[in-house]
């Protein structure tokens, strides 16, 4: 199986020519004038979007933030890296013309075959009332060997890093798989008495505990061993990029597995765009195709961080257990007694159903009750819990009154 990502490579080489093909007839579309808008090649150039647009891409998209309103007013927003490391950058969204200082926050985004700009919605929502900064993961497939290995102890790593970067009297949100070892981060940290303890910790659709609800997500996970996994899922980054011989679980198995489970409505959304396009429903149809762009840009793990998180969080539970260790150091949430969390979870999440986060609380002892909320939104699945309207009008006040409250 390492030879797979070479007979994916082959594959995706050989289409090359005819999405390039797709491409320059799609270039001609403004030049014909009327004709192009008679139906005959209206739907010829539909299907030519649709099948040129259906194509996996190896580069984190644009976050496209450019400004913001913030207080009473519109503000600029800058990118800059103010912390790169081999596999992940902190990313800070600078804002230009803020009249008064406001709470920093890292917001920790997952490694799960998608960039961290999955989070673009997450973090163009708190930038009205926030410092933001976020985890800016690099495809391991662009990392040279010579800059070591990744796994699950490195994740926790970096998070303590960024934080101590923040400095004292930051915050942290995090969204989905990273909640475990973002837990494990701000745990160490409060034992350690390290000034950079975030003020605030708020986890979103994580995988606390699997057991409280298992998922297909965690069936999956626990109907092979781990030796399955590393035997059928891990293949090897071809000679052509940066990253040539590592061992990775790529992006496009991934993003086959999530796609699987949602096949129908997947084929649905393609069909409902090439009509939209034939239609000449431009509006809409480039609703679809943003979210397509963003979903078709895959990210690949490091082997040893894709490998140890089904081990540790999705087989064995650890962190749930009490058995979670960094580095050979038991992992003790209960250490945590100063910094209030809030869990969030959504009602029909389908990926960590409601219970999985929340299980956040009993692990969390050294907490007194009133550094303690949670908070269940209903009507939305995994995504609108940091996405959406619901995100933006009813998840995101709880999230913002927790910052506000221990700021």
């Amino acid at each position: 199986m390492l030879m797979m990502y070479s007979g994916y490579q082959a594959w995706s080489d050989m289409l090359a020519p005819a999405r390039f093909g797709a491409q320059i007839a799609l270039s001609f579309k403004d030049r014909i004038g009327p004709f192009a808008e008679m139906d005959m090649p209206r739907r010829m150039f539909a299907l030519l979007d649709v099948f040129q647009g259906a194509r996996l891409t190896h580069r984190r998209p644009a976050y496209g933030i450019a400004e913001v309103t913030s207080g009473n007013a519109m503000v600029r927003v800058r990118e800059e890296v103010v912390s790169s490391l081999p596999f992940g950058d902190l990313l800070h969204f600078a804002k230009d013309d803020v009249e008064a200082a406001q709470p920093k926050v890292l917001i920790v985004a997952p490694i799960s075959g998608h960039f961290a700009t999955l989070l673009r919605n997450t973090v163009h929502t708190m930038l009205a009332d926030h410092d933001v900064y976020i985890t800016d993961w690099k495809n391991a497939r662009d990392i040279p060997l010579s800059a070591g290995s990744f796994g699950f102890d490195d994740y926790v790593d970096y998070v303590m890093a960024f934080m101590r970067h923040l400095g004292p009297g930051a915050h942290l949100v995090s969204v989905c798989q990273p909640c475990v070892p973002a837990m494990a981060a701000v745990a160490l940290m409060a034992e350690d008495k390290d000034p950079a303890t975030p003020r605030s910790m708020t986890l979103m659709g994580g995988p606390i505990d699997v057991r409280a609800a298992p998922t297909v997500v965690n069936d999956l996970a626990n109907d092979r061993s781990i030796d399955w996994f590393e035997n059928t899922l891990i293949s090897m980054v071809p000679m052509r990029y940066a990253g040539r011989g590592r061992r990775v679980y790529p992006g496009f198995l991934q993003l086959s597995a999530f796609m699987s489970m949602n096949m129908e409505r997947h084929g649905a959304q393609h069909r409902e765009l090439y009509q939209l396009l034939a239609d000449g429903k431009e509006v809409e149809a480039n609703k679809i195709k943003a979210f397509y762009e963003e979903y078709f840009a895959v990210l690949d793990m490091t082997a040893e961080f894709y490998l140890e998180t089904v081990d540790r969080v999705f087989q064995q539970a650890q962190l749930a257990k009490g058995e979670l260790t960094y580095r050979g150091r038991l992992v003790n949430p209960g250490a945590i007694r100063n910094t209030a969390l809030l869990t969030v979870e959504g009602e029909k999440d389908d990926v960590c159903a409601v219970g999985q986060t929340a299980a956040a609380h009993g692990l969390c002892t050294g907490l007194r009750p009133h550094l303690k909320r949670h908070h269940l939104q209903l009507g939305v699945g995994h995504y609108g819990v940091f996405s959406g309207s619901k995100w933006e009008k009813q998840v995101y006040p709880q999230v913002r009154a927790m910052i506000l409250a221990m700021n």
